[in-house]
């Protein structure tokens, strides 16, 4: 007789029982529902299949429900792992994907880490130059103030001469037609005589008139010289400002070098005390000369800073620097000397922009 699908169903299952017992010496049968018995063949190979015959004899009824129960429960297990494998593999893919965004998150973040740290240094260095440039800026303003300045009292003094001079002349043709009239009143007759009251008067309402721009020409030179003063004083000022600002900049850099320096010998020291019990003197005698080496290296660029410093002071803030310093360290004699060798080729520009 054929086999129903519940028989089928609870064949497949039971594929593990046969093979362990086919592997035994004695198989026997085993009975399933409906009178189904599956009998190993005498003879068979060990792997081969089992036939599902129908045999006379039947088992009891408690072994096969025993057994029916072991197969539900065999394909039960088989279920409930089948599905947590599916759980563990869906966790496995989250655990997976959460690990990715985090990857992504955490490389994010460095590349914005980065990006800040570039636009801080980019922001340090532009305001630095902007600072810089501000600095020179002014004072170029300022030194083109004070050349504008000085053009302007140039031109004054030139007027000022000029109306002098006029003045002056007109003076003395005024003193000379003065003559003159009396000279002519004494030989001309009346109208001829009030027609030159009449240019007399003309000739003292300009004159009255040019007094009057003279007046506002010298209120205004002494309001430009004022001006100049004020400006002076300023300058002088801002130049004793940026002395001390540079005198400050100055220590706290030779402090900081000096801290630099005093703790790399001191390190120094420290590592060649320690190395020096087992050196040899050849060593030695080169880590000696290479300390020398960066030593005057050191002092090299020290002074050459110094001295940079130096011409930058002499250049844009104070030109006569060496003008007040070397009277006071050197004897005349020496400063004559200087003199007679520089003085054909030097040509101070200094000496025309401020009233000392």
């Amino acid at each position: 007789m054929d086999c129903t699908a519940d028989e089928l169903v609870f064949l497949l299952p039971s594929a593990l029982v046969i093979s362990r017992r086919l592997k035994m010496k004695k198989p026997e049968p085993l009975i399933l529902r409906g009178g189904v018995v599956l009998c190993h063949q005498r003879g068979a190979a060990p792997g081969c299949t089992a036939t599902a015959t129908r045999c006379p004899r039947a088992a009891s009824p408690g072994s096969g429900r025993s057994e029916k129960m072991e197969i539900l429960r065999l394909t039960q297990s088989k279920r409930n792992i089948i599905s947590l494998n599916m759980d563990l593999e869906r966790d496995m893919q989250r655990l997976d994907e959460a690990n990715q965004e985090l990857l992504l998150k955490i490389q994010e973040r460095e590349d914005r880490i980065q990006r800040l740290e570039s636009e801080t240094t980019q922001m340090g260095d532009l305001v630095e130059d902007e600072e810089w440039e501000k600095e020179n800026c002014t004072m170029m303003e300022r030194e083109r103030a004070l050349q504008e300045l000085e053009e302007e009292t140039a031109r004054l003094e030139k007027k000022n001469e000029t109306l002098v001079h006029s003045i002056t002349e007109l003076q003395r043709k005024l003193t000379r037609k003065s003559q003159k009239i009396t000279n002519c009143e004494q030989s001309t007759p009346d109208g001829a005589s009030e027609e030159i009251k009449v240019k007399l008067q003309q000739l003292e309402a300009s004159c009255a008139r040019q007094e009057k721009e003279l007046l506002k020409v010298m209120k205004d030179y002494a309001f430009v010289t004022q001006l100049c003063e004020d400006q002076a004083f300023c300058i002088k000022k801002y130049q004793e400002t940026l002395r001390k600002t540079e005198e400050d900049l100055e220590a706290r850099f030779l402090e900081r070098e000096t801290s630099k320096l005093v703790s790399m010998n001191s390190v120094e020291k420290e590592h060649t005390s320690q190395n020096n019990e087992g050196m040899p003197t050849h060593k030695t005698a080169v880590l000696f000369s290479k300390k020398i080496f960066c030593c005057l290296f050191f002092i090299t660029l020290f002074f050459i800073r110094l001295l940079s410093y130096m011409f930058f002071h002499v250049r844009f803030i104070n030109p006569d620097l060496l003008i007040n310093v070397l009277p006071r360290v050197l004897s005349r004699s020496i400063l004559w000397k200087l003199r007679c060798i520089f003085f054909p080729s030097l040509t101070l520009e200094t000496e025309d922009m401020l009233p000392h």
